[in-house]
């Protein structure tokens, strides 16, 4: 099972470099979510259906 512990954290591709980004990792059955300017701060989980929901309604609102 993967853990928050052993997470592989990754950017956007779409990250400019200004700071002001989240880190996403995927777990077995969530996804994680935290700042990548707090590393060891707080972690948001969800699981990937409501993470494709959310990845989904913010790429609509981009358009």
């Amino acid at each position: 099972m993967k853990r928050i512990e052993n997470a592989e954290w990754f950017k956007s591709s779409h990250s400019n470099g200004n700071g002001q980004c989240v880190e996403v990792a995927h777990l077995d059955g969530a996804v994680a979510v935290r700042d990548s300017k707090q590393q060891t701060g707080s972690v948001l989980t969800c699981a990937p259906e409501g993470w494709r929901a959310f990845i989904g309604s913010v790429a609509e609102e981009a358009l």
